[in-house]
């Protein structure tokens, strides 16, 4: 190898650990996040259970200015009115029917259930179409439920799942970078290409069975 071939394989080298160092750090504080909530979630049942702190929990009934089209309206109508976080998770709308009362039949009013989630909280809404007031339970999360939620994603949106995606991608760098690294100071390229190769087609395997 002559010298200006050398000069490339030193910069080619200097630059790939560069490379894979910054991306390892990244990674690195992912995994220390998603590995400490992983453990914590792992030990959410017994035997081996780490109590994960016991919710606040506060209930409110909130007087609607105006009775709601439906339940997306509520939900837009408490959201602005009390600053509720998170996103609206689950709505059950159930209609109005007959109930036996006595010797009696009444008609019972259509019934909302309503459930925003969020990291450090959640929000539960009833309410009974035409009444003027709403009932709303809020749970506020200890600081392991938070760390769990921050795991499952619980009430986050599309930027967090972008940035748990580049933990996905840190990993494949890393791998793909260590393995350039190893065949750049060793001469093997055929066994790194088979090492890769059988990676690879592990991975496609999985997802084609999943």
């Amino acid at each position: 190898m002559g010298k200006p071939a050398q000069t490339r394989h030193l910069h080619y080298v200097k630059w790939l650990r560069k490379m894979h160092g910054w991306i390892g750090l990244w990674g690195a504080a992912l995994g220390l996040l998603f590995g400490t909530t992983g453990f914590l979630l792992n030990h959410r049942k017994p035997p081996l259970r780490i109590a994960s702190g016991e919710a606040i929990v506060s209930a409110l009934q909130v007087p609607l200015p105006q009775v709601p089209a439906s339940p997306k309206a509520l939900a837009h109508q408490l959201q602005s009115q009390l600053g509720i976080p998170g996103s609206l998770t689950r709505v059950t709308r159930e209609p109005a029917h007959a109930v036996a009362w006595g010797d009696h039949r009444v008609i019972q009013p259509e019934h909302w259930q309503l459930s925003f989630a969020a990291p450090q909280e959640s929000t539960q809404v009833e309410y009974w179409v035409g009444n003027p007031l709403a009932d709303v339970k809020r749970n506020q999360n200890g600081l392991f439920a938070f760390l769990l939620n921050l795991h499952r994603g619980t009430g986050l949106g599309l930027a967090w799942m972008l940035i748990t995606d580049t933990l996905a991608g840190s990993l494949i760098f890393l791998s793909l970078t260590g393995v350039l690294l190893w065949t750049a100071q060793h001469k093997r390229r055929g066994l790194a290409a088979l090492l890769v190769g059988g990676a690879i087609t592990a991975a496609l395997v999985a997802v084609c069975v999943s």
